[in-house]
């Protein structure tokens, strides 16, 4: 059985561009150990789906600074323990739990730390996008800075649904 919990703590986390990273100035958010149980993944994955957070995959994050100019994207940690670098060279180490949930807005940059092997990451994307894949550099640069700065606030939280905390983080000023 797992449990979903109701009020979550947020934690919020903003990154500036780093002049290889975008980044956004919508906070990135982490939901620490909101979803308990044997079978975290599924229920991370229902919960993103009915949410309509879809595109949905289960797998490791990359070993390499990447970010996705086309879409916001919601992780969850389905399994073990993850660090990974938000925000570039010069953001911030975070060590997600099972449970924990971060979402990304358009532009920030990802990238897992070796410290741990055994986990697996649930993804999602608002509406189902088709994200892309971008590495900083100079040529993707400017086409991805007016990408970002387009990309829809989304129209519900991935866990909370339409009425979730993500809203009041989030505002309608979505520019790199």
């Amino acid at each position: 059985m797992q449990c979903i919990q109701e009020e979550p703590a947020i934690n919020a986390y903003f990154f500036q561009d780093d002049g290889i990273i975008p980044n956004n100035l919508l906070p990135v958010l982490v939901y620490p150990q909101l979803v308990t149980g044997k079978d975290s993944s599924q229920g991370l994955e229902d919960r993103f789906r009915n949410n309509g957070w879809t595109n949905n995959w289960r797998d490791i994050i990359l070993p390499y600074d990447h970010f996705h100019s086309n879409t916001h994207e919601v992780l969850g940690v389905g399994k073990g323990t993850v660090s990974l670098q938000i925000g570039g060279a010069l953001g911030k180490a975070l060590t997600l739990h099972q449970g924990d949930v971060l979402i990304l807005p358009a532009g920030v940059g990802h990238y897992a730390l070796p410290e741990y092997q055994d986990y697996e990451i649930v993804g999602g994307y608002p509406g189902g996008a088709n994200w892309n894949l971008l590495t900083g550099t100079l040529a993707e640069r400017s086409l991805a800075l007016p990408q970002i700065s387009q990309v829809p606030l989304p129209e519900s939280d991935p866990i909370y649904g339409v009425s979730g905390p993500l809203f009041s983080y989030w505002s309608s000023t979505e520019l790199v």
